[in-house]
């Protein structure tokens, strides 16, 4: 791959890094002034769990994201960005566009979905 593709691919990782590290600080954030809210009605408290819940769920998602995006920006500064990390073809440009921290080719995302790939670092 180009050093020009390189750094257009550098610049989208570290552009969604910003991004979701704002939301994950924002959602952490909510979740502890929810905590310290002294709600009495009990569908506000029910409300509140729900809401606490489901950002959580979203938090955890982001740093997932985040955790692939950091290994990506290490894949690219080894020069090994844009290899699959299973089989070490090449990623297709159209899937890295659309996934710049895609770790996998289209096959061996396909294995590592159904469980049929053993991959010891994927957590």
């Amino acid at each position: 791959m180009d050093k020009e593709r390189l750094k257009h691919f550098e610049s989208k990782l570290r552009e969604r890094r910003s991004a979701l590290t704002g939301v994950v600080e924002r959602t952490e954030n909510y979740g502890r002034e929810a905590d310290t809210e002294l709600t009495q009605d009990p569908a506000d408290k029910a409300s509140n769990a729900y809401t606490k819940e489901l950002l959580f769920s979203q938090s955890t998602n982001d740093r997932f994201i985040l955790k692939l995006i950091e290994e990506a920006l290490v894949r690219l500064e080894d020069g090994e960005y844009g290899a699959c990390v299973n089989c070490s073809k090449e990623i297709q440009p159209k899937r890295l566009e659309a996934v710049p921290w895609a770790r996998h080719c289209i096959t061996c995302q396909d294995l590592q979905e159904r469980g049929l790939l053993d991959d010891d670092d994927e957590s």
